[in-house]
């Protein structure tokens, strides 16, 4: 298995591992999955990734979205993972979570920011390995098939960025 830049040509593979997140009613509050062109214009173009196994198999995806477009929050990002169902439990998650920390910090991201269904155990343990600690919960914060749904909020400050360098005075 290898860590490669998610593009275009994964966007088949990726769509079906984000449409069965979103049957799990534990991985997004979305209830469709988006275009590529829609997707790809609301994410980073940096920090995207794929892991493929030896057949070019895709079997997890992430990536980060800026959470403002104010000048303001440029060095905060929301991270998505998403992790075939078939391949939980083999360390891909870990694979992504690693090349993600590391790519944001080449791209001066200094907060990394996940909002979570607290049943999303699984999730909220790869977050925790990585450094993220709990800052918040949303109370029903919004409806998913007629469910109003809480989440769980986790953070991950950079060690790597030093964010008063880019202050401007």
């Amino acid at each position: 298995m290898k860590v490669s830049p998610l593009t275009k040509e994964h966007w088949p593979d990726v769509a079906l591992i984000y449409k069965e997140g979103i049957e799990t009613y534990n991985a997004t509050f979305r209830k469709t999955v988006p275009t590529w062109e829609s997707w790809s214009t609301k994410c980073h173009k940096h920090s995207r990734f794929v892991v493929v196994d030896n057949d070019f198999e895709v079997l997890g995806w992430c990536a980060l979205t800026p959470v403002s477009d104010r000048y303001e929050y440029r060095g905060v990002a929301e991270v998505s993972v998403y992790i075939k169902l078939s391949s939980t439990g083999k360390g891909i998650g870990s694979m992504l979570m690693q090349k993600l920390i590391e790519s944001s910090g080449e791209n001066n991201i200094w907060s990394l920011y996940s909002s979570m269904f607290p049943e999303n155990i699984g999730s909220i343990k790869l977050h925790e390995k990585y450094g993220f600690r709990k800052i918040g919960y949303r109370e029903k914060i919004a409806e998913l098939n007629g469910v109003w749904r809480d989440t769980v909020i986790y953070e991950r400050r950079s060690k790597d960025v030093n964010y008063f360098d880019s202050l401007v005075f």
